[in-house]
């Protein structure tokens, strides 16, 4: 009950072949535990090279919905994301897909999630 997991990646969905059923599945029962975190990271290297917002919409809404900000932390995947574009390109595309969220939740998902989780959780805080 005490440990806390991060999932990197969003546990890597199936993006190119599309089907996102049983990675859905997985995370909301992942997500049911508190103690369990999920980096918004990875997912333009899964998406393959023709990627979109549009491919990358049903996973970042999909994790908002199950982790919450409060459990949801921004991951640059530097440099591996430049295997699919430019870094500048997945930061604008984060912003932009998380558009929907407040100030506070997008703070949350931008620094603050990261902050509790790596920091506040070994007293560094």
């Amino acid at each position: 009950p005490e440990l806390t997991v991060v999932i990197d990646h969003g546990a890597k969905p199936d993006l190119v072949a599309g089907d996102l059923g049983p990675w859905r599945e997985g995370i909301a029962a992942l997500a049911a535990h508190p103690g369990t975190f999920c980096k918004l990271s990875g997912l333009v290297t899964e998406a393959g090279q023709d990627w979109s917002l549009e491919t990358l919409r049903p996973v970042v809404d999909h994790l908002l919905l199950t982790f919450g900000p409060d459990r949801l932390i921004f991951g640059s995947d530097w440099p591996v994301v430049t295997l699919r574009a430019p870094y500048e390109r997945w930061f604008d595309a984060a912003q932009t897909l998380l558009g929907g969220c407040n100030e506070d939740e997008r703070a949350a998902i931008f620094g603050g999630t990261a902050q509790r989780v790596y920091c506040a959780r070994r007293g560094r805080l």
